[in-house]
């Protein structure tokens, strides 16, 4: 019953604050709001798959997808990634995660299963633009110019049984963009696991509660600068992922909605090829409703090795952009201690 209460409370809530943040917006087409650095994915993994995990458990887990995934996360996790992408722009990840079981005091037995589990995931993503050309009034040449644009959270998970997990994560937002102008936010997303069984589970999770920039423009235009909100685009995700175990093989999809009146489907694997050895594919951006983006497919690969009981890999990542001069490679490197 009490499971039955917590997801009861989590959909009233979700529908009172949807309400509320739609009222408060001014809608336009998804790819041009804010914060799109943080609809990119993260890391080679979840690149690979087509950004399409956020109802996996298996193998290394980022909250980024799934704040309630952390609880799922085997021994201590730390990732990290640099993205070579065209036009002078970066896109940079790091990424800690490990669960924490805790057992009754009056269980004493040596199989004694965890009386909970809490999980915890901490993680960074950066974006800028660099080599910027500046021209004063005359047209001559200043320094080259940049822009930073960064992401720190902090998730926090609980497992209330053997079903359900729900996770919550905190969003700060620094965006420097000229000078003295610049932006910080405060945002939330909220998931929750459900596991079917061992292999089958299911995910909803909402992206960018309250998320906004709030812009000042007075340190330089004096008087005649002014105050913008930014609002992110609130997204919603209903996942899936099911684990083929005879064939090492792990399946997912995705459908996102926003109240931006945008519509996608996501969907991605993995396959355990040979012992530390995993290839992946995915598909993303399948537009349903608002938007013309083309499809952007991926593939990736990773492979990890032990050292002294520690166990470090590498990760790679391949995605199509097709309006870059360039395609997007992810490489990172994984290690679990």
């Amino acid at each position: 019953m009490k499971f039955k209460l917590i997801l009861i409370f989590i959909l009233v809530f979700t529908s009172v604050l949807t309400f509320e943040i739609q009222a408060q917006r001014k809608f336009s087409s998804v790819s041009s709001a804010p914060g799109s650095f943080t609809r990119a994915g993260f890391g080679a993994r979840g690149i690979g798959m087509g950004n399409a995990i956020s109802a996996v458990k298996q193998g290394n887990l980022v909250a980024y997808y799934n704040p309630a995934a952390a609880v799922f996360q085997e021994d201590n996790s730390f990732t990290t990634a640099y993205t070579f992408l065209g036009l002078d722009r970066s896109l940079n990840f790091l990424n800690f995660t490990r669960k924490f079981d805790f057992y009754s005091v009056l269980d004493t037995t040596e199989n004694r299963k965890p009386r909970s589990t809490a999980g915890i995931s901490v993680g960074i993503i950066n974006a800028g633009v660099s080599n910027i050309d500046a021209r004063d009034n005359q047209g001559f040449k200043r320094d080259a110019l940049s822009t930073s644009e960064n992401q720190f959270f902090l998730s926090l998970s609980n497992r209330f049984s053997d079903k359900l997990s729900v996770g919550l994560s905190a969003k700060m937002y620094y965006y420097k963009l000229y000078e003295e102008i610049t932006a910080t936010g405060l945002g939330f997303d909220l998931g929750v696991l459900y596991s079917y069984n061992d292999d089958l589970s299911f995910s909803f999770v909402i992206v960018d509660i309250n998320s906004k920039y709030k812009w000042d423009t007075a340190p330089i235009y004096s008087t005649s600068g002014g105050t913008t909100t930014d609002y992110f685009p609130l997204q919603k995700k209903i996942g899936a992922a099911y684990n083929f175990r005879a064939n090492n093989l792990i399946v997912a999809a995705e459908f996102v909605f926003d109240d931006f009146g945008t519509q996608i489907i996501r969907a991605g694997a993995e396959w355990n090829l040979y012992e530390n050895l995993y290839i992946r594919g995915g598909i993303d951006n399948f537009y349903l409703s608002n938007g013309d983006e083309p499809l952007r497919p991926s593939l990736g690969l990773s492979y990890s090795r032990e050292f002294g009981g520690i166990l470090a890999g590498f990760d790679y990542a391949f995605q199509i952009e097709p309006y870059s001069t360039g395609n997007k490679h992810v490489a990172g490197i994984n290690i679990i201690f």
